[in-house]
């Protein structure tokens, strides 16, 4: 910017001293004239064409003193990248949105995939397969497990308001917290179930296993009290699922929030899959023979006499005579 304004300025000066020269020259043309009019009555004095313009304009018919006058220029503060960065008027700069994008891009494709997510997540001091990461890509809403599209990245960079690594950081404790909100955990937990999918071979149903991480993951922050024998009872497949459905998947959560812990209040009437009466039966019983191991158990302990159970005195003094013989010699 003062390099604009020092041509801005150079200009008047020069033009200035060559008006000066021309403004000589026509002074000196004039007086030429008026001394041959007054040797000579009988020579008619024709009148004078000026050879230069008045000294306050220049051969082209530009004032001098317009010169002078500097286009505005617009400053711009040491460091501040240019407007089009902003276009949302949202104080992130898309350029550092863009470069972040490009540290970790595939290089064949427009995207971040496992590697460059892997680099990612290290560099955010994350574990991929932590629940901050899974909100994350709920923010991000991302298509796919172990990938950003450029459109999702930068989106998602805007939606929580961050353009660097050290900015995406500190926006774990809201994102955590808005998780916990009762609306906000329902659209994250429907999100995973799509999240799971893989969406290039057109999957309709989360494959048990892949099930069984997602429900451990998503109920990180506010577990239920089934949800362990739920998934003890996916790991034992005694249904022989292969898969879980979205309305399954849906379901549960309102299993979790309708079914108390002793399942008292479940009803098969109602509009359940037919997958959770399996699960309650199974339940009930797994339930019934550890209270039956428990009671037999405890006859066990109830038969035991005083002579099968209690060494008697001589027995004690004689196992402690061989302790003696046994450390003594020592």
């Amino acid at each position: 910017m003062g390099q604009c304004v020092t041509k801005c300025k150079n200009p008047t000066s020069s033009l200035g001293s060559k008006s000066g020269d021309k403004e000589n020259s026509s002074k000196s043309h004039h007086k030429k004239g008026g001394s041959g009019g007054g040797g000579g009555g009988g020579h008619k004095e024709e009148p004078s064409i000026p050879c230069s313009k008045a000294p306050s304009e220049l051969s082209n018919g530009t004032k001098a003193l317009e010169v002078t006058v500097e286009t505005p220029v617009i400053p711009t503060v040491m460091g501040e990248p240019p407007k089009d960065e902003f276009p949302d008027g949202d104080g992130l700069s898309m350029l550092c949105i863009e470069e972040l994008f490009c540290c970790y891009k595939d290089e064949q494709e427009d995207a971040i995939l496992e590697e460059g997510m892997e680099r990612f997540c290290n560099d955010l001091c994350v574990d991929p397969a932590e629940f901050r990461v899974l909100v994350l890509a709920w923010k991000f809403q991302a298509a796919t497990m172990c990938k950003f599209t450029r459109k999702e990245f930068v989106e998602g960079c805007k939606a929580i308001q961050a353009d660097s690594l050290k900015g995406i950081c500190s926006r774990f404790p809201c994102m955590l917290q808005e998780a916990q909100g009762e609306e906000s955990f329902k659209d994250l937990y429907r999100f995973t179930f799509q999240f799971g999918l893989d969406a290039e071979e057109g999957q309709r149903s989360l494959q048990r296993e892949i099930a069984i991480a997602l429900w451990r993951l998503v109920f990180t922050q506010d577990t239920p009290a089934i949800l362990q024998h739920w998934l003890d009872f996916l790991a034992e497949n005694p249904s022989g699922i292969r898969g879980i459905s979205r309305d399954t998947w849906n379901m549960f959560l309102n299993f979790t929030q309708a079914i108390g812990p002793d399942l008292s209040n479940y009803s098969e009437d109602e509009a359940w899959p037919s997958l959770f009466d399996t699960f309650v039966e199974w339940e009930l019983e797994r339930r019934k023979k550890e209270e039956e191991q428990a009671l037999m158990a405890k006859e066990e302990g109830g038969r035991c006499t005083e002579t099968e159970c209690s060494p008697t005195t001589d027995r004690l003094e004689t196992e402690g005579s061989r302790g003696s013989q046994t450390w003594g010699g020592h």
